[in-house]
């Protein structure tokens, strides 16, 4: 498959997602993430991990046009899939360090808000749960997180509006942790990977799960039911003809 390039350094792992021009998630991908941060999870030698995209993009999202021709229980069965995805993410034992590269959007969004800690390059990048926009819902699990990051009233402004937000945007609503210059993201995202890989693995890990495990148990009993809600209003004639016009240039 090779979408997901991982290297090693100092006992920090970087993940660069690379899928055509815009990192769009599709079924192989997402199942690929998974396995390499399954490996990530059993290898002693690694402490931390920064997940990252390439070029302009560190994820678009979704790749709609390749959903539309995906019947509905498959589309489902790819949604379990990446919900299953972010939760694991959100707990997992090790730091992970988001290193947004470029514009993170809506299923990319999601994926930033699962780890420790996002970095987002200035400039033209955005960073938006934009489904609104186009008729979609998003997946309780998703709110959830978001919460955790931001707080219920800008959790709230930023689903309803599906705002494309800059980085400085970003960081003032607590989307984003720090503001980096695209030639800097590389060392500053290295930086903070290297600070959370010297604390104890033991205490990090317990801290982590105190802190997140009553969200994860909230965002895996509702997951399943707001997923297939979300797919209900996907199949929408409405949301569907709207669907049809996003194109992904590759």
């Amino acid at each position: 498959m090779n979408f997901v390039f991982s290297s090693r350094e100092n006992g920090i792992a970087t993940l660069s997602l690379k899928r055509g021009k815009v990192n769009a998630l599709n079924e192989p991908m997402v199942e690929e993430i998974i396995q390499s941060f399954e490996s990530l999870e059993t290898d002693n030698e690694v402490r931390s991990i920064i997940i990252t995209g390439s070029g302009k993009f560190f994820s678009f999202g979704f790749d709609v046009p390749e959903f539309l021709s995906y019947p509905k229980e498959d589309f489902i069965r790819y949604v379990e899939k990446f919900t299953n995805l972010y939760t694991y993410m959100f707990q997992f034992p090790k730091p992970i360090v988001a290193a947004l590269n470029g514009h993170t959007i809506a299923g990319g969004c999601m994926l930033a808000i699962a780890c420790d800690y996002r970095l987002m390059v200035s400039g033209k990048a955005k960073i938006s749960l934009n489904e609104i926009t186009f008729g979609s819902s998003v997946f309780a699990g998703s709110v959830e997180m978001l919460k955790f990051c931001v707080g219920q009233r800008n959790a709230q402004s930023i689903l309803y509006s599906g705002a494309m937000y800059s980085a400085e945007e970003a960081l003032g609503l607590g989307l984003i942790d720090q503001v980096s210059s695209e030639s800097g993201l590389a060392e500053h995202s290295m930086n903070v990977a290297q600070t959370l890989a010297e604390k104890s693995s033991s205490a990090f890990k317990s801290i982590k799960s105190l802190l997140r495990n009553q969200i994860v148990e909230e965002m895996r009993r509702r997951d399943k039911e707001s997923f297939i809600e979300m797919a209900e209003i996907w199949y929408s004639e409405s949301t569907w003809e709207k669907l049809k016009e996003i194109e992904i240039h590759s």
